[in-house]
């Protein structure tokens, strides 16, 4: 796996510029570019730091499942909230988001 390019691709599936990558995880834009360009090799230490900041975890990172997609904060606790619930009562959820969905489009 090249880390430099995988780096690239979540940052960018998630819009998140190299200046903001920076700003979030005190991680300098140039080692940022570096590390994208294949220019530098990443420690874990400094891996964690820019992987938390896109509220991934290393092992998030190295799943290189195409079908696999990034969830944000609000759909993760989205999720967490959904798998508590009873069979019944995430049934009537989803068809109430289901109806919410249709009604928006």
């Amino acid at each position: 796996m090249d880390i430099g390019k995988r780096l690239q691709e979540i940052r960018k599936c998630k819009h998140i510029s190299v200046y903001r990558l920076s700003q979030i995880s005190e991680v300098s834009e140039g080692h940022i570019r570096n590390l994208e360009s294949g220019k530098k090799s990443a420690t874990v230490t400094t891996l964690e730091m820019l992987v938390h900041s896109m509220d991934m975890t290393l092992s998030e990172f190295f799943n290189e499942d195409d079908r696999c997609t990034y969830l944000t904060k609000r759909e993760k606790r989205l999720l967490q909230c959904y798998r508590a619930l009873s069979d019944e009562t995430a049934e009537a959820l989803t068809k109430f988001c289901e109806t919410l969905s249709h009604t928006d489009c």
